[in-house]
């Protein structure tokens, strides 16, 4: 701890932390121990610790149990922006990713993904809803709609791997994606599927995502848990 900087010592002391638990020197059910024993053992006052531990609380970083202690949660998975599915970036970053089907079927196509996919209104598409999980915990509720027939879609698989994955092992070769993000208040569905407050943050996706001849493969409509979850930008000047 730099007590010589501007930086104020709590802040300095929940980057460390935060540090510690996305570089998994700190793993998922580890226990920091109370605020007297950390303050005591970092030389720090007992306000700033606990000011340090209730902002990565917040973050849904750490988690406090009664009886228990301080325990570590999980880190916090950050997505660069790039084409890539939420199985192999939660399996990048060491999250473990599970999935749980909730519908896989053939529906007639609505507007917004007739659109999207560049099909017939009211004609044949195929739904994969999906709840997406790391560690257990649920992390993102995830709607893909695909031309009929573009390749077999069983329970089995899209359990046991990521969609993307299925795609490319049946010959589709992904190119590029038109892609939104945005955020909104968690329905009260969601909020129980997710296992947040009615209300609480989500962060929002959509994306259809083209192969290399051009046509539309997929389109997505995710949500995630803006606890447990962020996107990362890349930003460079213009030359």
């Amino acid at each position: 701890m730099d007590r010589t900087s501007p930086v104020p010592l709590y802040f300095q002391l929940s980057q460390q932390l935060e540090a510690a638990i996305e570089q998994g020197t700190l793993t998922p059910g580890s226990l920091l121990g109370n605020e007297i024993e950390l303050a005591g053992r970092l030389g720090l006052s007992r306000p700033t610790v606990r000011q340090a531990i209730q902002s990565l609380v917040d973050k849904g970083l750490l988690v406090r149990r009664r009886g228990v202690g301080t325990q570590v949660v999980h880190s916090q998975v950050k997505r660069p922006l790039e084409l890539s599915s939420l199985y192999d970036d939660l399996e990048a970053a060491g999250q473990r990713p599970a999935t749980r089907v909730l519908r896989n079927a053939v529906e007639p196509a609505t507007a917004e993904v007739a659109a999207a996919l560049g099909v017939p209104e009211g004609g044949d598409v195929h739904l994969v809803e999906r709840l997406r999980y790391a560690h257990g915990e649920p992390m993102a509720h995830l709607r893909n709609h695909l031309p009929a027939g573009l390749l077999p879609l069983d329970d089995e698989q899209l359990e046991s791997t990521g969609l993307y994955r299925m795609m490319r092992a049946a010959g589709i070769t992904l190119h590029s994606a038109r892609q939104s993000v945005g955020a909104r208040a968690a329905t009260a569905d969601e909020a129980e599927q997710l296992g947040e407050e009615p209300g609480a943050p989500l962060l929002t996706m959509q994306r259809t995502t083209f192969d290399d001849t051009g046509r539309a493969v997929e389109f997505g409509s995710h949500v995630y848990r803006a606890s447990r979850y962020a996107f990362e930008f890349q930003l460079l000047v213009r030359p």
